[in-house]
């Protein structure tokens, strides 16, 4: 039997029509895309895509597989929605992705709260900078840096994640022409303010990546470089500074995302209204 994820990496590069496009939706390396499409190809006894320089083409055994996985997807998802529509008590659990700075400081402050309003509730929450699946029932919810472009998800704005620049007092003190900068590394490039810092860089290096915004936070305090932050986080930093720039990191809108079945159900419903309300007391996330 084949691996499902195989599958799902092959859905998505079907979609997109190449390894790039692939890797940044899926927020891995391209070479993950294409290590997990050959085990696919491995499995199945099957050559799937004609891989091109700058793009990938379905084989005809590949449209037809592509096909077949839709089938599989959609009725995966039908088993999911039937599942949480079947139960109409407010028990269980409920799956939700968030990035780690809203997880940290807007939602796990406040769960006690959720926990005495729906004690037989319980959150299952997943803090990572990875895109959760919603499709393969990784989360229930999400709250994502960006619109979901698939049309079967429901989703609506609830606030926006700030930047700045931040670094320690000392190294603050330091010429702009002088200043070593703290990044994620190459598996966050598409991220927004990551493609607005490359071109702050000027020439400028980067001298530490990772893809932990705390280990950012932490290099930064200890004068390793300049760092972009969310101001949730490096506001409440008394070790740093934030850095006065003519031009401002871009902010990143938050979305709350989840499936119209799962939208329907009271347990759904309950954990998405107390997500919005943790972004929403975060004056730092207003929209």
């Amino acid at each position: 039997m084949f691996d499902w994820q195989d599958l799902r990496y092959f859905l998505v590069l079907a979609r997109t029509g190449s390894l790039s496009g692939a890797a940044n939706e899926l927020s891995v390396e391209h070479a993950t895309v294409g290590r997990r499409i050959a085990s696919l190809e491995a499995t199945l006894g099957l050559k799937l895509v004609h891989r091109l320089p700058r793009s990938t083409r379905l084989t005809e055994d590949g449209m037809v597989v592509a096909e077949f996985a839709i089938g599989m997807t959609e009725s995966a998802q039908a088993i999911d929605g039937f599942a949480l529509r079947t139960s109409a008590l407010m028990s269980g659990s409920v799956r939700i992705s968030v990035p780690p700075t809203i997880g940290n400081f807007c939602v796990a402050p406040y769960i006690q709260e959720f926990r005495e309003r729906h004690p037989s509730l319980k959150l299952v929450m997943s803090s990572t900078p990875e895109i959760a699946p919603l499709d393969r029932g990784v989360a229930d919810i999400a709250i994502r840096m960006f619109k979901p472009q698939e049309a079967s998800l429901l989703s609506r704005r609830v606030g926006a994640i700030r930047f700045g620049l931040y670094a320690s007092r000392a190294y603050a003190a330091r010429p702009p022409a002088q200043w070593a900068f703290i990044a994620y590394d190459a598996s966050l490039d598409h991220v927004k303010h990551q493609v607005w810092l490359r071109r702050f860089l000027d020439g400028r290096p980067i001298v530490f990546e990772t893809s932990d915004v705390v280990a950012q936070q932490m290099a930064a305090r200890n004068d390793v470089g300049v760092a972009i932050l969310p101001t949730i986080l490096g506001e409440r930093d008394a070790g740093l500074v934030r850095l006065s720039v003519d031009d401002n990191p871009p902010d990143a809108a938050l979305w709350l995302v989840t499936y119209p079945d799962l939208r329907r159900t009271p347990a759904i419903q309950a954990a998405m209204a107390f997500l919005a309300e943790c972004v929403g007391r975060e004056p730092q996330l207003k929209s």
